[in-house]
């Protein structure tokens, strides 16, 4: 059976761009494949990390995992930080990557923005330990948004370069996932930005734990426009609000786009919003009352995640084991 990985950091506040980018993915996904989900609190401290609820926002997302519908008996869910193999792997492919393929790096230019002297070594060099990530469990597949794609390629390169170097098939070559109608959500305020958050605006964004008044809310004050709903997606291309609006609903709805135009062609804004509100209730409700529930238990979380680097371990213990061997470390 081919293996999945993929990671999603600690930060906390889990929102609808996580639910339908992500995790309503990954539960489709642990029907047909080996599946090994990590909480990537490593990469979480790149920016600074308050460490008063560094420990709590893991076990919230590893609440938001479950309650999304993961199960962690047939998948691996645990945290980075528990396996050292993986900043173990991370260094030996600082010493494979070359500096030429990190300054491509996009996302490194958007994070560090214009004071790109003042942030840290580990926010440059993270795609070389995400790709540890990947290879250490010998990955066929990452489900991923588009803007990931990037950091794949380089997963592939680092891969392909240590089997080159060392003359080995150790690690094959991951291939980027990329599902469904709404795999980048937007804004709720500004449909040319991503759903986040650190915008400041609460609005911006639906929570997984947010109720049904707050979605309510939310989705009422959402940015429209004053045209009416077309019936073509073709037309939806300068109007990036309309665009994310049913891009959610018809992700919601496990319909297409086209799907969702024709049957709301030529609707008012308003009328649209009270549908997707009620789709949105349906789908968020039932996960962020068992969030709520799960996180009221902290010690069953815990066993979830101890449980998961046990049998991460395994594997990863395995690979990294013989990385070293190729290398030539000796090992007495």
């Amino acid at each position: 059976m081919s293996r999945i990985f993929s990671g999603i950091q600690p930060t906390g506040d889990l929102h609808l761009g996580n639910y339908l980018g992500a995790l309503r993915n990954w539960v489709d996904l642990q029907n047909d494949y080996d599946c090994i989900y990590c909480i990537v609190d490593l990469h979480a401290i790149t920016v600074w990390q308050d460490p008063s609820k560094l420990a709590s926002n893991t076990r919230e997302v590893t609440a938001g995992l479950i309650a999304s519908g993961l199960d962690p008996k047939r998948n691996i869910i645990f945290n980075q930080s528990a396996i050292s193999a993986h900043a173990e792997l991370a260094w030996v492919f600082n010493c494979i990557a070359r500096l030429g393929w990190l300054n491509r790096m996009t996302q490194f230019k958007e994070k560090a923005g214009k004071h790109k002297e003042n942030a840290s070594v580990g926010l440059y060099v993270y795609p070389n330990l995400m790709a540890a990530d990947i290879l250490l469990y010998k990955a066929n597949y990452v489900p991923v948004g588009d803007d990931q794609k990037q950091h794949i390629e380089l997963a592939r390169d680092i891969a392909q370069k240590f089997n080159s170097d060392y003359k080995t098939d150790l690690f094959p070559l991951p291939e980027p996932m990329i599902i469904g109608e709404a795999t980048r959500v937007m804004s709720l305020k500004d449909g040319s930005n991503k759903m986040s958050k650190s915008d400041p605006s609460e609005n911006s964004r639906i929570n997984m734990t947010d109720g049904p008044d707050d979605i309510a809310r939310k989705i009422k004050k959402a940015t429209s426009d004053s045209e009416l709903l077309p019936g073509n997606p073709k037309d939806l291309l300068n109007r990036p609000e309309a665009k994310n609006l049913l891009g959610i609903y018809a992700a919601l709805s496990s319909q297409s786009v086209n799907q969702i135009c024709s049957e709301f062609e030529g609707k008012q804004f308003s009328d649209f919003k009270n549908a997707l509100t009620d789709m949105a209730v349906s789908v968020l409700g039932p996960i962020g009352a068992e969030m709520s529930r799960l996180m009221s238990d902290p010690s069953y979380l815990d066993e979830v995640l101890r449980d998961g680097a046990e049998r991460s371990r395994i594997i990863s213990d395995e690979v990294l084991s013989e990385v070293y061997e190729i290398i030539g470390f000796l090992r007495v």
